[in-house]
């Protein structure tokens, strides 16, 4: 079990449902009317936050869920200080802190944005596009990507000029992915050593990349993510702070994510 924000939550809601609930029985057997005047200060505490906690952890672990985006690996996607918010019902409903899927929604598909925990450390949450699901067979090679034998075409838009604490991608050649229908922009740094190969992607597993091709801790290195390590599907930008950048980008702020 891992003992993440989820976790807390769910203790917070808990506890003050306890709270609350046991003093509204413990009134009803003794045939008091509930008063707040007489209330104890420990159950006017729970009263209060019990339903604001339940709410969050609702809406947290069913709906949607916020996390900023601490590094360039999905350059020019997602920038450093980006925050997303995260669909967490797309791929099924999971309890929270256990992560047991309870209801069968949708499959991740190329070229989703998705949000994981890491493999090789759960309590690690990685972001990256899906470039291989179950069965496909992939090859990175010469910067270029492969799907079942089929090229993931790439138009040419030229050199990319990095911001804030983007900069050091600057002079980076920029392409627009065509990946099986998905098209999105990708990084790539001619002449830099990446790691390249073939991969068969097993069934329950998912084979992620970053886009920013050169500069991402991804699947060629670490394998597959399984199933059920996945978070949910980012799909909003809600803000961007970076301070190398003047602080608030405004016209980050409600891009959709493809």
């Amino acid at each position: 079990m891992d003992y993440d924000f989820s976790f807390f939550l769910l203790v917070a809601t808990v506890v003050t449902g306890v709270i609350w609930g046991a003093y509204w029985l413990y009134l009803k057997q003794q045939g008091v009317a509930f008063s707040e005047e007489n209330e104890p200060l420990v159950v006017e505490y729970a009263r209060s936050f019990f339903p604001i906690v339940l709410i969050v952890l609702v809406l947290r672990a069913f709906i949607a869920e916020p996390f900023r985006i601490p590094s360039g690996s999905m350059m020019p996607t997602l920038l450093i200080g980006d925050f997303i918010l995260v669909n967490k019902f797309t791929y099924g409903i999971r309890l929270p802190v256990i992560n047991t899927k309870i209801i069968e929604l949708n499959e991740p598909q190329r070229g989703d944005i998705v949000v994981f925990r890491f493999p090789k450390d759960p309590t690690v949450d990685y972001i990256k596009r899906v470039v291989g699901v179950p069965g496909d067979e992939i090859v990175y090679q010469d910067k270029k990507l492969y799907v079942n034998g089929k090229p993931a075409a790439q138009v040419a838009l030229g050199q990319y000029r990095g911001v804030g604490q983007g900069q050091d991608m600057t002079g980076a050649e920029r392409f627009v992915e065509d990946l099986s229908g998905v098209k999105h922009d990708i990084l790539v740094r001619p002449g830099a050593l990446s790691a390249e190969g073939v991969y068969t992607v097993p069934e329950g597993h998912y084979l992620m990349m970053g886009d920013n091709r050169d500069n991402s801790n991804d699947s060629r290195y670490w394998g597959f993510v399984p199933e059920q390590n996945l978070v949910g599907k980012a799909f909003f930008i809600w803000m961007n702070w970076d301070w190398q950048n003047g602080g608030i980008s405004f016209g980050r702020i409600g891009t959709i994510l493809q």
